[in-house]
């Protein structure tokens, strides 16, 4: 009788096994939203990370967090690092690529509570109205995070935070604007 049930759990322990390894490999989770606000504008908020602390919703996780800035006051070679409470753990950015009022992409670094490295962009289009601003995040799923999916919808968790994250600058950097229009 032992040997069936070691049978049973080996079986229920391959069959996880083979569906964690047939999840995605690589994964992107986009938000957008329109900003009333000139390009420039919201463009300056993301473009220097001193800035990230009035709209970043993992600023507002853990207020009390380490942060520390290197490298190029902004833009492209601009560097972040913070350490906080095991909501916002510990990680840096870099800012790898800054194109004026166009395309930021960061080099995103987490160390703890996990090791991982993911790109994140945001997009800025002028559209009628305002910014439309593209806040997106890409990378490759380990064997642990693909199981970690299979249990928590990230896109919704991660996506979630990145609503949170426009609609606070939104809030910023849309006063001047709604004044003059």
């Amino acid at each position: 009788m032992l040997i069936y049930i070691l049978i049973g759990i080996a079986v229920i322990i391959a069959v996880l096994v083979i569906v964690v390894a047939l999840q995605p490999t690589e994964f992107r989770i986009t938000r957008s939203a329109t900003i009333p606000a000139p390009t420039p504008n919201v463009f300056a908020q993301v473009n220097d990370f001193h800035n990230w602390n009035a709209w970043s919703p993992w600023a507002k996780m853990d207020p009390m967090a380490k942060n520390s800035f290197a490298g190029a006051p902004s833009g492209e070679g601009a560097i972040f690092s913070w350490a906080g409470n095991k909501k916002v753990g510990e990680g840096r950015m870099t800012m790898m690529e800054s194109r004026t009022n166009e395309l930021i992409r960061i080099k995103l670094e987490f160390l703890k509570p996990f090791q991982a490295t993911n790109l994140a962009e945001f997009s800025f289009q002028p559209v009628s109205g305002g910014t439309l601003v593209t806040w997106s995040m890409s990378g490759k799923n380990s064997f642990m995070a693909k199981a970690f999916v299979l249990v928590m919808n990230c896109d919704k968790m991660v996506g979630g935070e990145f609503e949170k994250g426009l609609a606070n600058l939104k809030d910023v950097t849309s006063g001047e604007f709604a004044t003059r229009h």
